[in-house]
């Protein structure tokens, strides 16, 4: 073993990793079970996709009251973020904001549990949700079959769940697909090898490290497509396989240059959707899982509610 292998490369509140691909993960909210929320009626469950893997998802059911008679609902397959390496769908920072989105949104949510880096390196997270949205869109489930809508169905993603999102979109258009009306991609986890437009000094080493540990196998590196998708030789943006795409940042966040680059170079693509776009000031990244109650959170949930509804 080398002598520095323990050495640390990337230390933060969430996790460590070390020179010989080791990681500490120091954030571990509680875990909670499925059921009902108090706070807002959502009742959720569990439904294991892969006994071998582990893939479960999560499934959110708004309560009857709150859905119009006959109505169905449409489907929302949620990805958690937490940098490919930490984070669950049944944490309780992820089962709490579900249960808010189910609510405010009147959506049928399905957050996958997919496994994480480094003990299973991408592409394993990206298959795990490519297969959690395949049966979504299904409609194996009873739940899905009697209130879900799966002729309007819709991804999102925090963060690393963003960067999820973006791979989900190219497959769903190169593998004839789910049709996806509505992608949301929140602080999306983005990256690449060289500096862009008002990308703070720490933000390439940053993501360069948490991307070597999470797709260690990534021929280019950091310019992997996945991981920069503006990289030369990657998919065409026109390639998006949805009719309407959300990106939401923070001015705070420090992958927020690589946000603002993503919309752009949506925007002014080929790709014959409507993109639209959200920026919070004077907030981090993803401070809406971290402070849901405050006036900046609520308005976030508002802008992605009103986007489920097509206002």
């Amino acid at each position: 073993m080398e002598p520095d292998a323990d050495e640390v490369v990337f230390d933060s509140s969430y996790f460590r990793i070390y020179k010989n691909g080791k990681v500490d993960r120091l954030h571990r909210p509680p875990l909670v079970a499925a059921g009902v929320d108090d706070a807002t009626g959502v009742v959720s469950k569990d439904v294991v996709l892969d006994a071998g893997t582990g893939l479960f998802v999560r499934v959110f059911l708004p309560k009857e009251q709150d859905q119009e008679t006959g109505k169905m609902l449409p489907v929302l397959v949620y990805f958690h973020g937490g940098g490919f390496i930490i984070e669950s769908a049944n944490s309780a920072t992820y089962h709490n904001y579900l249960n808010s989105v189910a609510s405010a949104a009147g959506v049928l949510v399905v957050s996958v549990n997919y496994r994480l880096a480094p003990e299973n390196p991408l592409p394993a997270g990206y298959d795990d949700s490519w297969a959690g949205l395949q049966w979504a869109v299904s409609a194996q489930d009873d739940w899905i079959a009697e209130h879900g809508d799966t002729a309007r169905v819709f991804v999102a993603g925090d963060s690393a769940g963003g960067n999820i999102v973006h791979e989900m979109l190219l497959r769903a258009s190169s593998n004839k697909g789910p049709r996806i009306e509505g992608a949301i991609v929140l602080h999306p986890f983005f990256g690449g090898s060289t500096a862009i437009d008002g990308e703070s000094d720490d933000a390439v080493p940053k993501g360069s490290k948490i991307w070597a540990v999470a797709c260690p196998g990534a021929a280019n590196g950091v310019d992997d497509p996945r991981m920069n998708p503006t990289a030369p030789g990657a998919p065409a943006l026109e390639k998006l396989g949805c009719e309407r795409l959300l990106v939401c940042t923070a001015q705070e966040d420090w992958l927020v240059a690589r946000g603002r680059a993503y919309y752009g170079a949506v925007a002014a693509s080929a790709w014959r959707g409507s993109a639209a776009w959200h920026e919070t000031e004077g907030e981090g990244h993803v401070f809406f899982l971290r402070d849901p109650g405050c006036d900046k959170a609520k308005q976030l949930m508002d802008r992605v509610v009103a986007f489920i509804s097509g206002a």
